[in-house]
């Protein structure tokens, strides 16, 4: 019969003890290899408790979006119970704060039966908002707001607001057309975080309704080496071309009824195809758009990583970095963090 995972506990006296984590948590940035390290804790933990999964990926949570976002496979869902994978239509929008409330709810049902939550992504926004809340808004970004500042010159700054709309409708709603300051910061919060400014502040109720800081031990896989990390994002970008990602969007293009500034389609390689299939730039281009846009997303991960006091380091590009990683894994458990 498999043990169930540790619960926090308390001394009756009042004196401080170890608690044992709720659930573990692993991130990383971009083809660090996640998704074969959380695989290697399912395995290695089986013997003494099972672990359900929670993707923590605000890509991950779209159906019909497999290639792009190195969903993974049938074989690999079958090795653990999944959640937060193919629960939403790419039409639809998901907060952090939905994260939030979808990730407590899941931690609390998968340790009532006995089972250790085992939360696995690259979305740090959304780590961020689980284990510390979200006091602050992202930073002013310079190339973003003159991107912004260019294009209202071009369409105007009513033009603006109905792009805000699209993304933010919260947000929208409660700024005239011709509030070009605030405008901007909303689209600007959007392109940097990948977030509408009205999750924020849900997000900031929510994580501090109910902190997991402390309950949660988060593992973090880092390369010393960026070019190994750099040479694995091609490999896996070549390796979404050949399986078929400019198909993939062009059936989600021939739905009708997505376009280019929703979420869904604003994730990285999802971005770049629909842009090139709008003739912006030729599909040769494609995979040198796609890798470099990628390259992007895993700094900004990393970035967000290093912003985590809390986070345990693992050297992702270590000849043998799951040896370690299963060690403190055991630690962790052993120890109550």
């Amino acid at each position: 019969m498999a043990n169930r995972p540790p619960t926090e506990t308390a001394q009756a006296s009042g004196a401080a003890t170890p608690r044992p984590p709720r659930a573990l948590a692993l991130a990383g940035p971009t083809a660090s290899g996640k998704t074969a390290a959380a695989l290697a804790i399912v395995r290695h933990l089986a013997p003494r408790m099972p672990v359900e999964i929670i993707s923590v990926d605000s890509a991950l949570v779209y159906r019909g979006m497999d290639i792009g976002t190195a969903k993974p496979t049938a074989p690999e869902l079958a090795l653990a119970p999944h959640h937060l994978i193919d629960i939403l239509d790419p039409l639809q929008n998901y907060s952090a704060a939905a994260f939030v409330a979808d990730a407590t709810r899941l931690i609390d049902a998968i340790t009532a039966r006995g089972a250790l939550p085992l939360l696995v992504g690259g979305t740090m926004l959304y780590f961020k908002a689980l284990l510390q809340g979200l006091d602050d808004m992202p930073r002013a970004d310079a190339a973003v707001r003159a991107a912004i500042d260019a294009e209202a010159r071009t369409a105007g700054w009513p033009a603006m607001h109905a792009q805000l709309a699209r993304v933010d409708p919260l947000t929208a709603a409660r700024l005239a057309p011709a509030d070009s300051q605030r405008i901007q910061r909303a689209l600007e919060v959007y392109r940097v975080s990948g977030q509408p400014l009205s999750s924020f502040h849900n997000t900031k109720i929510v994580a501090n309704n109910d902190p997991l800081t402390g309950a949660i031990v988060l593992f973090s896989l880092e390369p010393e080496e960026r070019s190994w990390l750099h040479d694995r994002i091609a490999l896996r970008f070549d390796a979404m071309l050949q399986a078929g990602l400019v198909d993939e969007v062009r059936a989600l293009r021939a739905r009708g009824d997505l376009h280019a500034e929703l979420p869904s389609m604003r994730c990285v390689g999802y971005r770049q195809a629909w842009q090139a299939l709008d003739g912006e730039f030729p599909l040769s281009q494609l995979r040198e758009r796609g890798i470099a846009a990628t390259r992007q997303l895993a700094k900004r991960q990393l970035t967000w990583l290093r912003s985590m006091p809390q986070r345990r380091m693992m050297t992702a590009d270590a000849p043998d970095a799951l040896a370690p990683l299963l060690a403190r894994v055991d630690d962790a458990l052993a120890v109550g963090g």
